[in-house]
């Protein structure tokens, strides 16, 4: 009996060690954190760069818009913002999105003009595939029909509401044109074409139709019910074949939101039609992000690709445009929601470059990596720095891997190498004061790691120190409102 009593205590006494080693780490003075390189939960495409011209002009003759202000600045300074976009020391980012805005064809079957409207946009995407094939790698790019010409709605106008179902077809051969000219004038590797912009959001509209967007601070929009949505990739994608075009993949265009493009429909539509299922390329949306319940709640949910998975598992899903918020360690933590809960494959940002007095009304998504003023200046904000941290930790070709942290304040981001050349990296988001975090790492291919720190006042993305496992743990104090970054050395 007493060997028994010794054998028993034995066990409880391990088992409170065990417990105590797994309950909170350093005494509970630290968040318990992990992240698993081992565990792949999906392929990553990478992170990526859009470039916004023409957004709401109606006439263009009257009214040129650029809103990405390239044409202000000085050769010179162009070719610095697309050393820090695309530079070996820059973003590097993998994905790209180009519009096609409505001002390409003024009539059905008429001359295009692909140049006129696209000039600055078509200048940052050829410097910046210069850029990306001189270290190796290369772009993904998407185009989206930003809008369609006035010829193609029931209305007539710039901005009409309705699809004109006799046009179609000759909006289909508009897109098709832009992506040929893309490809064999420019050389631009495009892969996909979407659909719309925001096309779910009837209410930018009277209800009669009988005139353009409601207010002038929306920008080029074709309401695209659901069922619209799943016909047209059914007409797209054999016109695509036809044309020359079958590594050109249709996308089911861009909601506003995850939770739009589920709970508005559209992913069951799809889904429920074999002929679009099975012509879709990839999975699109907005991810924009509302947590208040009302007209623009938005969760960061995964129900849409879910549904369309289920019966194409090997579907892709990308944020195509998402807000740069207040450009702080938030807004990082709304990544962290795309990836881990959206369960995406790859992230744009809206416009990195902006030139605000040139969106009509103030705009509404002020945040971005580059503001460019009237003068002919630039600054470059925190959004970019913060936007590094993540863009250099996950390239194309990388992993999404498992993390946690016990910390609702506290995210951990993870991308394995997977065979590239870039090495295992994470990213510690700290949404709170300062802490104390101990992330257990697992799988890596190294015990060293180089650090990397943006802080809304002060660090800028730079390397701060190396850190080492220690019973393959990293202990770390991450500053209030930080993002930091571990890179396997």
């Amino acid at each position: 009996m007493k060997r028994l009593r010794g054998v028993v205590w034995m066990v409880v006494a391990s088992l409170a060690v065990s417990v105590s080693a797994l309950g909170q780490a350093q005494d509970f003075t630290a968040v318990r954190a992990g992240v698993d390189f081992s565990k792949q939960v999906r392929d990553w495409d990478g992170f990526g760069v859009n470039y916004v011209e023409a957004a709401q002009a109606i006439d263009y003759t009257q009214d040129p818009q650029e809103y990405g202000g390239l044409s202000l600045l000085t050769e010179e300074k162009r070719q610095q913002i697309v050393e820090m976009v695309f530079g070996e020391d820059g973003l590097k980012p993998g994905l790209v999105k180009m519009f096609l805005d409505p001002h390409h064809q003024r009539e059905p079957g008429g001359p295009f003009d692909h140049e006129t409207t696209t000039r600055w946009m078509r200048y940052f995407v050829r410097e910046g595939l210069k850029r990306s094939r001189a270290r190796g790698d290369d772009l993904t790019i998407i185009t989206t029909l930003y809008g369609p010409p006035a010829w193609a709605t029931k209305q007539k106008f710039m901005r009409g509401r309705d699809l004109d179902p006799a046009r179609k077809y000759d909006l289909a051969r508009y897109m098709i044109d832009w992506v040929r000219y893309l490809r064999e004038e420019e050389g631009f590797p495009v892969r996909y074409i979407s659909l719309h912009n925001e096309g779910e959001d009837w209410l930018r509209w009277p209800a009669d139709g009988a005139s353009g967007n409601i207010g002038a601070g929306h920008d080029y929009n074709l309401f695209w019910p659901p069922e619209q949505v799943a016909d047209f990739i059914k007409i797209l994608r054999p016109m695509l074949d036809a044309a020359g075009l079958q590594d050109v993949g249709v996308t089911p265009g861009e909601c506003t939101n995850w939770y739009r493009f589920s709970a508005w429909g559209y992913a069951d539509a799809i889904a429920d039609d074999p002929g679009a299922l099975a012509s879709l390329g990839l999975i699109t949306s907005h991810g924009f992000y509302g947590g208040s319940y009302g007209r623009w709640f938005g969760e960061h949910r995964s129900l849409g690709t879910d549904i369309l998975r289920e019966k194409r598992p090997e579907l892709h899903a990308w944020v195509t445009s998402t807000s740069w918020s207040m450009m702080d360690v938030a807004n990082i933590k709304e990544m962290h929601g795309n990836i881990y809960t959206a369960k995406v494959n790859g992230i744009i940002p809206w416009a990195c470059i902006q030139r605000p007095a040139r969106w009509v009304g103030g705009d509404p998504n002020p945040g971005t990596a580059f503001r460019v003023s009237e003068d002919g200046s630039y600054e470059v904000l925190r959004g970019y720095y913060y936007y590094k941290q993540l863009t250099r930790a996950g390239q194309p070709g990388m992993a999404v891997v498992k993390t946690f942290a016990m910390d609702s304040e506290v995210a951990v981001i993870g991308f394995a190498r997977n065979g590239t050349k870039h090495p295992d990296a994470f990213v510690v988001v700290n949404l709170g004061k300062d802490k104390k975090v101990a992330v257990k790492v697992v799988g890596a291919g190294s015990d060293s790691f180089g650090v990397f720190r943006t802080t809304d006042e002060k660090d800028r993305c730079e390397q701060i120190a190396r850190a080492t496992l220690e019973n393959d743990t990293i202990v770390w104090d991450v500053p209030a409102q930080s993002a930091t970054t571990f890179f396997a050395q």
